[in-house]
């Protein structure tokens, strides 16, 4: 993926879509997802098309340290493109509150 300081939204979509691939890739990684999501193995094809769950997977992949190295060392990605990728989406990112 090209560096940029804000991804496109075409480009977040791609990106939590290739994140969700490698989610569903492995049975247990599969299993965590859908146990915290609370999302039925079912209905993430149909929520894959929507903005706010591809948010939710980039929300989901960010909260696990060991499942974003291990994305971007199958991927090829930066880090760093997760969190933009998640800014496109409208997803939260968390700031400090300065006094």
């Amino acid at each position: 993926m090209e560096r940029r300081t804000k991804l496109t939204l075409e480009l977040a979509e791609e990106l939590a879509i290739q994140a969700l691939t490698f989610i569903a890739g492995d049975s247990e990684r599969l299993g965590r997802f859908l146990a915290v999501t609370g999302i039925g193995p079912t209905e993430i094809r149909t929520a894959a098309r929507e903005p706010a769950f591809l948010a939710g997977v980039l929300d989901y992949m960010a909260s696990d340290e060991h499942l974003i190295g291990a994305f971007v060392n199958e991927s090829g990605l930066d880090p760093s493109d997760i969190e933009r990728a998640r800014t496109a989406l409208g997803g939260n990112t968390w700031e400090r509150d300065v006094p």
